[in-house]
């Protein structure tokens, strides 16, 4: 019974880092479009989303299979209980991604950033990226040492987020409003993705160790 709790367990954790992986993809190629001003690759973003859906009825399956099977206790249901936390918090990754995708098929054939900005969205993509990839791994490991560091890694994109307002807030912005709007809620749309990559560690430390990152550090 505990050999077979423990392969589905696998089972599931593996099936939520390949959501993370496609949720990673999509910000990956949706910055492209947003950057290039690449319709299509706007579009394939928008179909494939169906993908990360199917997923999350997947892993849901899983859970629930989890939870009715092997009857669960303490330990066991913190972490199918988690699981399902984490299918939520990667559906948002992939929501925010999709959101990103759309902005850049609405303006096209416009060019949606001012070049004064396009190097911020530029290095946000690439550390959006980066921190899917983390997620990645710390949901396949369960190695909460990992995902304590992974909690910092969206520092620098907290950073990227404000400076973006400095440059908006400049009296030589001469990209109008809707120009604004549109760094605006882009820069939103990756500092959320950070920070729903930054939750999956702190889910991935609770259901590694029944504790919050804060009562780690208090007891270290």
């Amino acid at each position: 019974m505990r050999d077979a709790y423990q392969e589905q367990m696998a089972a599931l954790n593996s099936v939520l880092g390949q959501m993370v992986d496609e949720v990673g993809r999509e910000m990956a190629l949706a910055t492209r479009a947003l950057l290039e001003t690449d319709l299509e690759l706007a579009e394939q973003v928008i179909s494939d989303h169906d993908a990360v859906t199917k997923r999350s009825v997947e892993a849901e399956d899983l859970a629930f299979q989890l939870m009715a099977l092997q009857a669960p206790v303490a330990g066991d249901l913190r972490s199918i209980v988690s699981g399902f936390q984490l299918v939520s918090e990667i559906d948002r990754m992939g929501a925010l991604a999709l959101h990103v995708a759309k902005v850049a098929r609405r303006r096209h054939p416009a060019k949606v950033l001012p070049d004064e900005v396009a190097g911020y969205f530029e290095e946000m993509g690439r550390l959006a990226v980066e921190l899917a990839g983390n997620a990645r791994r710390v949901v396949e490991t369960q190695d909460y040492h990992d995902a304590l560091t992974l909690m910092d890694d969206d520092d620098a994109m907290d950073d990227l987020h404000r400076h973006l307002f400095t440059v908006m807030m400049d009296r030589e912005w001469e990209h109008g409003v809707a120009a604004a709007v549109d760094v605006t809620l882009l820069g939103r749309y990756y500092e959320r993705y950070a920070d729903h990559a930054v939750l999956i560690a702190r889910r991935v430390v609770f259901q590694a160790t029944g504790k919050t990152p804060e009562q780690l550090l208090e007891a270290s």
